[in-house]
């Protein structure tokens, strides 16, 4: 009986593990068996600890962003903003072979440097381009696995919704985070274009270039005109939300509250606003905002009763008795946030394996700045690998009926080995995370 008693958080653990695999929703499950643990844990003293806790998530003004991040993308999806840089980059890169590949990952970085929303970015461009690169004889997996593998960038590449979290639960400033996710994005950006490149020179017919008489019809001049116009609008608000948190002038939370009020005034300029698309906008907001932070309860209470039964002692006595070192646990760690990709979203992994995991690679002295990006990028690829990546089933949902599901597995493959090397890049060089925050900080 000891000896169940000493496994208990573990039994907890797996318990919750095996009913989000059966499908149960994720909110109820964790703050269901958090509740039941707890009153065997604590007895009805526990009552009295979790308010306190649960209080202390709802004051927390850094989780004001959340909401406010949630806005400011899904006001962006309905000004038309996408529509108009994909077809304009298209036009740009389409002289080379790829180009219309790479002028989506191009769109990608951009979308998700502006709205930081997956679903919203990889619906917008599977809507866009995926017609677009089948006319243009692209092949079915190339395309779905550009648009998928794109669509995700809004997970690393600053303002990010996953960035705050982590944030909040590492105890990272998230003005730090964002300023050390700047260049790990744009590095997976420059991989998968460099991908797009050489495989387009590797199997010619995968990626023919666009056709010339298309380009002809646009005059260089009236080409710049529809640069400046497609890319102005993007930059000037990524600059408004993430030049005045690098500067000091705002913190996260305020410079959240300057990109929803970019992302409407650029919803008016594009001539798409309406009161109609403001109670959609509201409607998403409220839902997507409910649902993290009804997970946020339920993982607070996870946390609380995790850690009341002594779990993240027992965790660190396993994974410390393992003999490999910080490296070798670090791989361990980054390992089983991998795997669970594969069968729960980021949100889930988030709230359930950081706050077990982070406080042991931490206590090993661990930066928590660079462990932090480097989960971020892990969580990435959970967007990515079936059989429930995100990216995936939105991707599927938008596609013409030509496109099958292996269309889309294979497709993704290329770019989920991309992820890991780019996860190996920041590995082996912690710089490219702690240089800009040390030099802009």
């Amino acid at each position: 009986m000891e000896m169940i008693h000493e496994y208990m958080p573990l039994i907890m653990f797996t318990a919750v593990f095996g009913l989000l695999l059966l499908g149960f929703p994720v909110a109820f499950t964790i703050g269901g068996v958090s509740l039941f643990f707890g009153l065997y844990g604590f007895g009805l003293d526990f009552f009295s600890l979790l308010p306190l806790r649960i209080w202390g998530t709802m004051k927390n003004f850094t989780l004001l962003a959340v909401p406010l991040f949630i806005y400011m993308g899904v006001m962006l999806e309905k000004s038309g903003l996408a529509e108009e840089l994909l077809e304009t980059m298209a036009l740009v890169f389409g002289k080379i072979r790829g180009g219309l590949a790479i002028s989506v990952v191009f769109v990608g970085a951009l979308m998700g440097a502006s709205t930081g929303i997956v679903g919203a970015t990889v619906v917008t461009m599977g809507l866009l381009s995926v017609p677009t690169m089948l006319k243009s004889r692209y092949s079915k997996s190339l395309t779905t696995g550009t648009v998928a593998a794109s669509g995700t960038l809004g997970q690393i590449i600053p303002p990010s919704i996953v960035l705050v979290l982590l944030g909040d639960i590492m105890n990272v400033p998230v003005g730090d985070l964002f300023v050390g996710a700047v260049i790990p994005g744009f590095v997976l950006v420059f991989l998968y274009m460099l991908y797009i490149f050489f495989i387009s020179r590797l199997k010619p017919e995968w990626a023919p270039p666009i056709d010339p008489e298309i380009l002809a019809q646009i005059s260089t001049k009236e080409l710049y005109m529809r640069v400046f116009k497609a890319l102005v609008p993007p930059l000037t608000l990524m600059i408004a939300v993430l030049g005045s948190i690098f500067a000091g002038i705002a913190s996260p939370t305020e410079a959240a509250s300057v990109g929803a009020v970019g992302a409407t005034l650029l919803t008016v300029m594009h001539k798409r606003f309406s009161m109609g698309i403001v109670k959609e906008v509201m409607d998403m907001t409220t839902k997507l905002t409910c649902m993290v932070f009804i997970i946020l309860v339920g993982a607070t209470t996870l946390g609380l009763v995790f850690r009341g039964l002594d779990g993240d002692a027992l965790v660190r006595g396993l994974i410390t008795s393992l003999p490999f070192g910080q490296w070798g646990i670090l791989f361990i760690v980054m390992s089983i946030i991998f795997i669970a990709g594969f069968f729960l979203d980021f949100i889930e992994i988030t709230f359930i394996h950081v706050p077990v995991l982070t406080p042991i690679m931490i206590s090993m002295g661990v930066d928590p700045l660079w462990l932090a990006v480097l989960i971020a990028v892990n969580l990435q690829t959970s967007f990515l690998t079936p059989p429930f990546g995100f990216s995936l089933f939105y991707l599927k949902g938008v596609t013409p009926p030509e496109i099958d599901t292996m269309d889309i597995y294979k497709g993704i493959i290329p770019f989920v080995i991309i992820q890991v090397i780019g996860l190996a890049i920041i590995c082996l060089f912690p710089q490219a995370v702690t240089w800009l925050p040390s030099v802009l900080l």
